[in-house]
C-alpha cells in the first residue's frame, strides 16, 4: 500500500469517527487540544495529497512538511492562534507520529529502554523498562484509534483483524513481535502487545555483560553450535529465548544454508545464505493457511544445512524431530517450559499432537536421539533473564529419558536494591558428546567443566 492509500485510509477512518462526543472525554483522554488535532489532522492529509510522490517516500520531507502545515493553520486560526510554541510543537509531534508512524505508541517504540509496549485498550498503555512494568502516561481517543494502529500494523504483511478473526500475530518493520486481540474477545477494547527488538541484535557479549551467562557458558555453547549439534532453547514467556536463539545462530558459520521457520518472521540472522519462511493464516473463506507444520516438511526439500524454528508450538515438533534424525543436525528450535525436563514432557505432548498413533517409548526415543542440548532460559524476580540450565540429553535408561546438568544457575538471595544474587556453577561432568566436539576440530580446554563458581 501506497503512503497515499494509507493516508485516504487514515482519512476515512477519522471521518468516521468525527462525531463521536465521547472521544476526548473518557477519563485519561481529556486532551484539551482533541479537537483541534482531529480538524488539523484532515486539513493535513488534504494538503499532502499535493506533494510529490517523491517526496511522500522520505520520513524527513514528509516530517518538515507536517510541522510547517500544522504551524500554518494554527497562526490562521483566530481562536487557536495564541497557543503557546511548546503546545504547537507538541500538537505538530502528534500529527506526525499519527500520519507515519503508529499514533500515540510511536515515543514508547522509538525509547530504547523499552523493551515492551502493552496497549491494554485506549485508556491504559503499559510499557516494561529494565524488566520491570510501569503505566505509561500514553492514551488513545478511543477504541476506533486503537483499531486504526492495529490496521497499520498488519496490512502491509497481508494480516487482517475482524470479527471472524479477532486475534492476529505480525510484526514490525524492524522485527518487533506484535500480537493484536479485539474484542468480543477483548473485554476491554482492542488490545496490542509489542515485544520490541533491537535494531542492533544482541551478541554473546552484550549476554555476559547483562549476566545471563558466563564466558566459560559462552564457550562451550559457541562449541557446540559449530559442531551441529541440535539444540533446544526453552523457557517462560518474556524469558528472552528468541534473544538467545539469535545468539545461537550467530555461531554458524557463514557458508552454510540456513532456512528459519517463524509464525512472524523476528529471527536477526547476519550470515549471508538465510532463507525466512513465515506462516500464513487462512483467508477470510477460511482456506489457504499454510502452518508452521507445512514449512518444516516443506524445508527438507530446501537443500538446508539447518533448520531454524523460532518457536514450537503443536504437530510441527514430530517434524522438527524427524529433520534432526535424518541429516539435518545443527537445528535449533525454542518452547515454552519451566525446566529441561518439563520441555520434554511438552516436546511428548506437542508429538501427540501430530495425529500419529506412537507409542510413548517411540516418541520418547525420537527425542532422546535428535536433541543434544537444551538450555534453558529464566526471567527472574526482578526481570533480569538468565540461562539457568545447560543440560545435555543422554539417552535412553529403560522408559526414561536421561538428563544432566552441565551448568546451572543457583539463585543466593535477593540484595538491598531487589536485585537477584546468586552464581553459576559447573557439575564437573564432561558431556557425552565431547567426542563429536572434537571430532569437529574444537578442543575446549579441561578446566571448562571442573567443578567451580563462575
Amino acid at each position: 500500500m501506497s503512503l497515499l492509500e494509507k493516508l485516504e485510509s487514515k482519512k476515512a477512518s477519522t471521518n468516521h469517527t468525527k462525531d463521536k462526543k465521547d472521544s476526548s472525554s473518557t477519563p485519561g483522554n481529556r486532551d484539551p487540544f482533541a479537537l483541534l488535532k482531529n480538524n488539523l489532522h484532515k486539513k493535513v492529509i488534504a494538503q499532502l495529497k499535493e506533494i510529490p510522490a517523491e517526496e511522500k517516500d522520505k520520513n524527513e520531507l514528509l516530517t518538515k512538511k507536517i510541522e510547517q502545515l500544522v504551524d500554518q493553520f494554527i497562526n490562521e486560526d483566530d481562536e487557536n492562534s495564541h497557543i503557546p510554541r511548546l503546545d504547537k510543537m507538541r500538537i505538530a509531534g502528534e500529527l506526525v507520529d499519527e500520519i507515519t508512524g503508529y499514533g500515540p505508541i510511536t515515543p514508547l517504540l522509538n525509547d530504547p529502554d523499552v523493551s515492551e509496549v502493552m496497549v491494554n485498550g485506549p485508556n491504559q498503555v503499559y510499557v516494561e523498562k529494565n524488566g520491570r512494568l510501569t503505566l505509561s502516561e500514553v492514551n488513545f481517543r478511543d477504541d476506533n484509534h486503537v483499531l486504526q494502529i492495529i490496521e497499520r500494523i498488519v496490512a502491509p504483511i497481508g494480516r487482517r483483524i475482524d470479527e471472524s478473526m479477532p486475534m492476529v500475530d505480525a510484526r514490525l518493520p524492524d522485527g518487533s513481535r506484535v500480537n493484536a486481540i479485539i474484542p468480543p474477545l477483548a473485554l476491554n477494547g482492542p488490545t496490542i502487545t509489542i515485544r520490541k527488538f533491537s535494531k542492533d541484535p544482541f551478541t554473546v557479549d552484550d549476554l555476559i555483560n547483562f549476566g545471563t551467562m558466563t564466558p566459560e557458558m559462552a564457550q562451550f555453547i559457541e562449541a557446540c553450535v559449530k559442531a551441529r549439534l541440535n539444540i533446544v532453547v526453552s523457557g517462560g514467556t518474556g524469558s528472552g529465548k528468541t534473544t538467545t536463539l539469535n545468539v545461537l545462530s550467530s555461531f554458524v558459520p557463514s557458508n552454510e544454508r540456513i532456512v528459519t521457520i517463524e509464525d512472524a518472521a523476528e529471527l536477526q540472522l547476519r550470515q549471508p545464505h538465510v532463507l525466512t519462511l513465515e506462516s500464513r493464516p487462512p483467508n477470510i473463506e477460511g482456506k489457504g493457511a499454510i502452518t508452521i507444520r507445512d514449512l518444516v516438511r516443506n524445508s527438507l526439500r530446501m537443500r538446508p544445512d539447518r533448520v531454524v524454528v523460532g518457536e514450537v508450538r503443536s504437530g510441527e515438533a514430530l517434524d522438527m524431530l524427524q529433520a534432526m534424525n535424518t541429516g539435518h543436525d545443527g537445528s535449533m528450535t525454542t518452547g515454552h517450559a519451566n525446566s529441561p525436563r518439563d520441555m520434554l514432557s511438552r516436546l511428548e505432548t506437542m508429538v501427540m499432537m501430530a495425529g500419529m498413533d506412537l507409542p510413548i517409548r517411540a516418541i520418547r526415543e525420537q527425542i532422546a536421539s535428535a536433541i543434544d542440548l537444551i538450555i534453558q532460559q529464566s526471567r527472574l524476580r526482578d526481570g533480569s533473564r538468565r540461562i539457568t540450565y545447560l543440560t545435555e540429553v543422554q539417552g535412553m535408561e529403560g522408559d526414561v529419558v536421561v538428563l544432566q546438568d552441565l551448568y546451572s544457575f543457583r539463585q543466593t538471595g535477593i540484595n538491598q536494591d531487589s536485585e537477584v544474587e546468586g552464581d553459576f556453577q559447573s557439575s564437573g561432568i564432561r558431556p557425552k558428546f565431547i567426542d563429536r566436539l572434537e571430532a569437529s576440530g574444537i578442543k575446549l580446554p579441561p578446566e571448562l567443566f571442573q567443578p567451580s563458581i563462575f
